[in-house]
């Protein structure tokens, strides 16, 4: 576990280097405001920079905090989560091509401390921007609309970052097979809008997969609480990435050693 730590506090000075942890918390803290202020000041934007006849007013009901929170989730969804493949698709595969990895992978560093370290630097910068993008969503939301209650807003943020999670698990697991950054971000992508398209044509049949997560979140943010179906996904996305952390080191191993 030392190795591991040092590997790890290694991974974090070299995330600093590179300014992922100014650009990526930046990114989630912007998505997580855009939302929220656009909707509230939305009528004001269109009266200044429409060209509207004289006397003509545009009125738009304003959407619940529930809705502006839903489509803070949305852009999580779609941009954070390109972000996050964008961000790290080369944290084992540039390494691989560039020869980093194969001076670090000497005795006394296995691959299991390597792949391991990796994969919790990794996350620890993606929950502190995605924790810190919801906390300015959250502010805004109450600040400008409705309130939601703190019960609501901590189970969204432990559901959808389970899917953020299992995404960056997923990244890490393709990166180490390839050499090539594109591949492992278009295996990553792909996989995932499979899931997601599967999981929406067939929904009573896969509730328990990782890409419901996503869905999810709308029961809790209309009030139904928190469901079996929740439970049975966040296990599965859980044991997933427990597997694929189990299967990175093997195979990226044996890629090595060939």
């Amino acid at each position: 576990m030392k190795l591991v730590w040092v590997l790890f506090k290694k991974e974090l000075m070299e995330s600093a280097r590179n300014f992922k942890w100014l650009w990526v918390p930046i990114v989630f803290i912007v998505l997580g405001l855009t939302e929220p202020l656009t909707a509230y000041y939305l009528p004001d934007i269109l009266n200044s920079v429409g060209d509207l006849p004289e006397g003509a007013v545009i009125e738009i009901p304003p959407p619940s905090a529930g809705e502006v929170f839903m489509s803070t989730i949305s852009q999580f969804n779609m941009i954070g989560v390109l972000v996050i493949v964008l961000g790290f698709m080369g944290i084992i595969s540039g390494e691989r091509k560039s020869g980093t990895a194969a001076m670090v992978l000497v005795k006394p560093v296995s691959y299991n401390a390597y792949i391991l370290s990796k994969w919790g630097g990794s996350l620890l910068l993606i929950w502190v921007s995605y924790i810190l993008g919801m906390l300015s969503s959250w502010y805004y939301i109450n600040l400008l609309f409705e309130n939601i209650p703190a019960s609501t807003f901590f189970q969204t943020l432990f559901i959808f970052g389970m899917w953020l999670t299992f995404i960056m698990t997923m990244l890490l697991f393709f990166s180490s097979l390839v050499k090539a950054s594109g591949i492992a971000a278009f295996a990553t992508i792909t996989v995932s809008i499979i899931l997601s398209f599967l999981s929406s044509s067939l929904p009573e049949k896969l509730k328990w997969s990782p890409s419901r997560l996503s869905s999810y979140v709308v029961e809790i943010v209309n009030g139904e609480g928190w469901s079996g179906d929740i439970t049975a996904a966040m296990m599965v996305a859980g044991v997933l990435c427990l597997l694929l952390l189990l299967l990175t080191p093997f195979l990226f191993k044996n890629k090595e050693l060939s």
